[in-house]
């Protein structure tokens, strides 16, 4: 969507639709999700795991399917939360590319997030939001948190509920990532000691780190939810692609899970679609 089609929703209403719910929800089912070793491999690693359903509608925070929300600050229109991401460990020898090089710790994102809310449409359950967290990454090893740098991930996230009265809710989102020098440094350098004739030093900067786009879908049929999700990943207008390590300037992720929720609280909460 263009720019200025962006600033004309923003100046329109905003409303949301209160209902009540419990104050929380747990399940557990099964997920499957595929995606590469880090952004830019060539390898790829697939895991099949117990799936856990957590739904919980405090004042203050929020734990939903697809992320944590520490609502910091809320008003109509913008939002303050907590936002939180990370990576998974990548073995070297597990990588073409990394063969003798240290292998990865897995990374914990965090952040704050400012949520815009640009549209809403009561009557077809319609959001419309721009998400603006800015995140510092850490290493993690044996509890151990070695802060490597700041990722900045802005991003237009679309949602419609019961799309095309489908019983399927849809999401869509469109993102634009920036590292620092340390962030891209953490997965894309090459030091003198680790090149090869075919893998030379190489020194990552900041700036660009490349585009994403997902799609994800959800349901819920009495105690019975259904999700899955999409992304593609786009590297080609990151700074880093001359990097020995990026194999593939475009890859894909995808994910699929089921959850039985077998409890949830007597104690119900007004909340809004939003």
């Amino acid at each position: 969507m263009k720019k200025n089609m962006l600033w004309l929703l923003a100046g329109l209403a905003l409303g949301a639709q209160a209902e009540l719910k419990p104050e929380w929800e747990f399940g557990m089912g099964v997920g499957a999700v595929d995606f590469p070793l880090y952004r830019g491999a060539e390898e790829r690693r697939t895991y099949v795991l117990p799936t856990p359903y957590v739904q919980y509608r405090g004042k203050f925070l929020r734990v939903e399917r697809e992320r944590v929300r520490g609502l910091l600050f809320r008003h109509d229109r913008v939002e303050l939360d907590i936002s939180v991401n990370g990576s998974v460990p990548v073995k070297s020898k597990d990588s073409r590319a990394r063969q003798g090089m240290p292998d990865l710790d897995p990374t914990l994102e965090l952040g704050p997030e400012l949520q815009v809310h640009l549209y809403y449409d009561e009557r077809r359950h319609t959001n419309l939001d721009l998400r603006l967290p800015v995140r510092a990454v850490y290493a993690v090893n044996f509890g151990r948190f070695d802060h490597v740098g700041w990722i900045h991930h802005p991003l237009l996230n679309l949602d419609l509920k019961n799309a095309g009265r489908s019983g399927w809710d849809l999401g869509l989102q469109l993102g634009w990532l920036r590292g620092d020098r340390g962030y891209h440094a953490y997965f894309y350098d090459v030091a003198p000691q680790y090149a090869t004739a075919t893998r030379p030093a190489y020194s990552a900067t900041g700036g660009a780190s490349g585009r994403q786009f997902t799609i994800g879908m959800s349901r819920r049929r009495g105690d019975v939810w259904m999700g899955a999700f999409a992304k593609y990943d786009d590297l080609r207008s990151a700074v880093f692609t001359d990097s020995p390590l990026v194999q593939k300037r475009e890859n894909y992720s995808v994910g699929f899970a089921i959850a039985w929720v077998f409890a949830r609280s007597e104690k119900m909460v007004e909340v809004s679609d939003d």
